[in-house]
């Protein structure tokens, strides 16, 4: 049996404490959102790294000699500091390489051309690159953190005085967002950096690793809503043969050659082979089948395959411990102010080191000079010898920028008598004076911090510059219709009694060569006009009278059109464009909007305007029952005008007299 509370207040308390299961959950996937978020996906301001990037780089400055490494050996000493498993940071690891900045490889690594993966870990190796060693690591400026089991200490953010995270580039997805920042160019991250401190306005574009064009028109500074166009870069070798040079970010040659033969396949484009000779450079040779235009087929290949792609970028990195979605102009500001923060940390560092070597070495020369180390010769006791020490430096105290202490008196106690035996005071005095230098240049580079900054982005395009010029050509893209380039690789059949059309139906009438991206536009002899998209079979109506390619943007086709009205029976007359229209949808061309009778109709492509003969019904007070009516009396209007009236008598028929 249970037991019963002995006082029913306890109860009533146990039960306060309990947390219902919806209250677990949520608390749960509250902190695991959090864990990807900031320790997964997205890259810190401070250092532009995530987290398991971090660790590798602070491994490897471990394990740092100047020699390579085995790639397995470095991944094996991250785990000392990333718990999520080898392959998780081999594939972080070959990412970092093959963007060719912070890390010197050796081996295969990859090729971003291809998409080919790198050699085992075993087999390819790694080191620091010069760039990394001078820009990334300072243990002196670096907060600390205990590693995950708490055997080891790891750094919270890297030191970084670079816009690390912009010049890389960077994809994450986590729980609720994502990141996309784009990679941009090493000299423009500089010169951007050297623009903000002199308070001069700058623009940031992508650059690419793999080349190619780019259109910037909408990036919006990388913001979420903002857009690139990516293109290959393609030339017309002859007339026979087109040639890829470069492929869009984010694609591969192999990718690139499936989509190229998929729109072949469908009837886009039209090719007889396509050969692969990527090596360390892209070369795909696309050879055109007899009698195909190769500006077609160029403007066809970014209008139906992947030669060009879009891509939305989503500037999001954390700050103060919150993910925080900006841009990239914001992530250099911040970034080019935090590496001045840094420098000057690193040149007080310095000053204060600069300091105690000068008061050591005139502490140290007093000491020899004046032979004060003979006045602990009679001394007999440990506290004796320092008094000594301390009592004989006394004259010279005011010399000194700040106070002997015991520690120096110490350090004075260590010195070897054969140091002393050689000392030689002109050698001295000169290192002294060498050391007032550099105390001088330092306090003249804090006194002039911003312009310090500048000298040191400059110094990074000296040093790291070269080979580093801009590679993906940015340019405005032209509007390519795909309509326009699309090759007719369809035939469109009609039904017109029954109201069918589409390219399946091969026992009724042929209507016309298309493509299967194409719009129909449909005539019915109720006065109906329809646009559609190409189908196997479509129903449209019945009593078609005319269907042909519907072009939107085509001002040279005219419509002519003799109807009798439902409502007030007269007949009308009209000359008209399509314009505008909605897919699948019903516009009656009558003045009334309801159905009518058509008598006549004709689509005439340059706007030609042909006479017709219009045959009355006879009635006792009509005398003249035959007339004629040229069309090019009309003025051409839009679809809803009503028109005007031909005749107010009923009318038998029309017919053709001359062509336009």
């Amino acid at each position: 049996m249970a037991e019963t509370p002995s006082n029913p207040s306890d109860s009533d308390q146990e039960l306060e404490n309990v947390t219902p299961v919806a209250g677990l959950y949520r608390n749960w996937f509250l902190e695991y959102a959090s864990y990807v978020i900031l320790d997964r996906a997205v890259p810190y301001l401070l250092d532009g790294l995530k987290p398991v990037q971090r660790r590798i780089l602070h491994a490897m400055y471990e394990l740092e000699d100047g020699r390579f490494n085995k790639v397995a050996n470095i991944i094996g000493s991250t785990m000392q500091y990333h718990p999520h498993g080898d392959a998780a940071i081999g594939d972080a690891i070959t990412n970092i390489g093959q963007k060719n900045l912070l890390i010197e490889t050796q081996g295969n690594w990859g090729n971003i051309y291809t998409g080919d993966g790198a050699a085992a870990a075993r087999y390819i190796e790694a080191r620091l690159s010069k760039f990394a060693l001078e820009v990334v690591f300072n243990p002196q400026t670096t907060n600390w953190q205990l590693s995950y089991d708490g055997r080891k200490r790891e750094p919270v953010t890297l030191p970084v005085k670079f816009p690390l995270v912009l010049a890389q580039g960077v994809e994450g997805i986590a729980v609720g967002l994502s990141t996309k920042i784009l990679p941009h160019n090493f000299i423009e991250l500089c010169e951007a950096s050297i623009a903000h401190l002199q308070k001069k306005s700058f623009e940031l574009f992508p650059d690419f690793p793999t080349a190619g064009q780019v259109d910037v028109r909408d990036y919006n500074r990388g913001e979420r809503g903002g857009k690139v166009r990516v293109r290959a870069k393609i030339t017309i070798l002859d007339k026979k043969t087109l040639v890829i040079h470069d492929i869009p970010y984010g694609s591969t040659t192999t990718g690139l050659i499936e989509s190229i033969l998929k729109a072949n396949d469908k009837g886009k484009i039209k090719i007889k082979k396509v050969d692969d000779n990527t090596a360390r450079n892209v070369e795909i040779m696309i050879h055109l089948a007899p009698g195909v235009s190769p500006d077609i087929t160029l403007d066809a290949l970014y209008a139906f395959t992947d030669c060009e792609t879009s891509i939305s970028p989503n500037c999001c990195i954390i700050e103060n411990e919150h993910p925080n979605f900006t841009n990239v102009h914001d992530v250099l500001k911040r970034s080019t102010d935090f590496t001045v923060i840094l420098l000057k940390t690193e040149l007080e560092i310095k000053l204060h080191e600069l300091e105690e070597a000068w008061h050591f070495s005139s502490l140290e020369k007093i000491f020899i000079e004046k032979r004060i180390y003979r006045d602990i010769e009679d001394e007999t006791t440990w506290e004796g010898v320092l008094t000594a020490i301390d009592k004989g430096l006394k004259p010279y105290k005011k010399k000194f920028r700040r106070e002997i202490t015991r520690d120096d008196i110490l350090k004075l106690t260590e010195i070897k008598i054969k140091r002393i035996s050689k000392f030689d005071g002109f050698k001295a005095d000169e290192e002294i004076k060498d050391i007032e230098k550099k105390l001088e240049e330092v306090n003249k580079n804090l006194g002039n911090l911003t312009s310090f900054s500048v000298k040191y982005f400059r110094g990074l395009i000296d040093k790291y510059g070269k080979g580093r010029e801009r590679k993906t050509e940015i340019k405005p893209f032209d509007t390519i219709q795909a309509a326009k380039v699309a090759i007719a690789n369809e035939r469109l059949y009609m039904n017109a009694v029954d109201g069918f059309i589409g390219t399946s139906l091969k026992k009724d009438a042929f209507v016309c060569e298309c493509s299967d991206i194409d719009d129909i536009i449909v005539f019915r002899a109720d006065g109906a006009m329809m646009v559609t998209k190409v189908a196997d079979k479509t129903f449209v109506g019945k009593n078609v009278i005319w269907a042909g390619v519907f072009k939107k943007s085509d001002d040279r086709m005219v419509y002519h059109l003799i109807y009798q009205d439902s409502a007030d029976k007269r007949c009308y007359v009209k000359r008209f464009q399509a314009g505008g229209t909605t897919r699948d949808k019903e516009y009656f061309l009558t003045k009334s909007g309801k159905s009518g009778k058509v008598f006549y109709f004709t689509a005439n492509p340059n706007g030609e305007s042909e006479v017709v003969t219009v045959k009355l019904k006879p009635k006792p007070h009509v005398r003249k029952l035959l007339f004629d009516f040229d069309f090019s009396e009309l003025e051409i209007k839009n679809r809803t005008a009503g028109g005007n009236v031909l005749t107010k008598y009923d009318v038998a028929k029309v017919l053709q007299k001359s062509a336009g």
